[in-house]
């Protein structure tokens, strides 16, 4: 059975005023996906992204959402304000406000959610400590239960292993695989790591100076598309069938 589609871009062109950064992409996004978008700082990562959430409107083409779609945006975890004396469950409870209301109190369906959302990440006997007590990793996946909470159509992660130890790291990519396989989420991550792209998304978007390419990992992840791109030379290991980007 084919997905449904979520998101079309119809050669749309990305960019502010004059300014154009993404010219004329065409490509779609469906059901179940997983996209990873990767490229250098600057190479129009950030554009790409508002572009899929729906807060940035292209300047030429075409961007559809072929129905209201509810998006989990997991932010870096050094994003977060670590004085605030707020706890993991707090926290959480912040993706339920879109549906809830703001100033509404969560209720106790809320809270169930809530701690259903920290299981799904491991993190159930979390729930009373503070944020900011935790080590980046724990938080990554507190920001990721705030998300899945929100019952989302698509889960945006941007760069959900910055700055982890390779422990963490694996963890996490290991995690939100295991949410992948489990839902119908279409799943949009962004990261600089071409070997965190190359191991775990279905779709590559890579995006290098004015270039932008997008297809089947199998196709992107490959040493001439590599230099086509990037005007590098790339070799690609397979090592107990994962990729090595060297």
């Amino acid at each position: 059975m084919t997905n449904a589609p979520l998101i079309t871009f119809d050669d749309a062109t990305l960019g502010y005023g004059r300014r154009v950064v993404l010219p004329s992409l065409t490509f779609g996004l469906s059901e179940g996906g997983y996209l990873g978008i990767v490229g250098p700082n600057g190479a129009g990562k950030t554009t790409l992204l508002k572009a899929i959430l729906g807060i940035l409107l292209p300047t030429g083409g075409r961007v559809t959402h072929h129905r209201p779609l509810t998006f989990g945006y997991v932010p870096q975890a050094q994003t977060t304000d670590d004085l605030f004396p707020i706890t993991v469950q707090e926290i959480v409870l912040m993706g339920r406000y879109r549906r809830a209301g703001l100033l509404k109190t969560p209720g106790s369906a809320d809270k169930e959610r809530a701690e259903n959302a920290l299981e799904q990440v491991g993190l159930p006997h979390l729930s009373p400590r503070l944020f900011r007590e935790l080590s980046g990793g724990q938080k990554q996946r507190v920001l990721m239960a705030r998300a899945l909470v929100s019952e989302p159509d698509v889960l945006v992660l941007d760069e959900p292993t910055s700055a982890m130890d390779i422990a963490a790291e694996s963890a996490t990519m290991e995690l939100i695989e295991r949410i992948h396989q489990e839902s119908r989420l279409l799943v949009v991550l962004v990261s600089h790591s071409l070997n965190i792209v190359a191991n775990h998304a279905q779709t590559v978007a890579i995006l290098g100076g004015t270039h932008f390419q997008i297809g089947p990992v199998e196709e992107i992840v490959q040493p001439e598309t590599l230099r086509a791109l990037f005007n590098y030379d790339f070799k690609i290991l397979e090592i107990e069938g994962r990729r090595l980007v060297l």
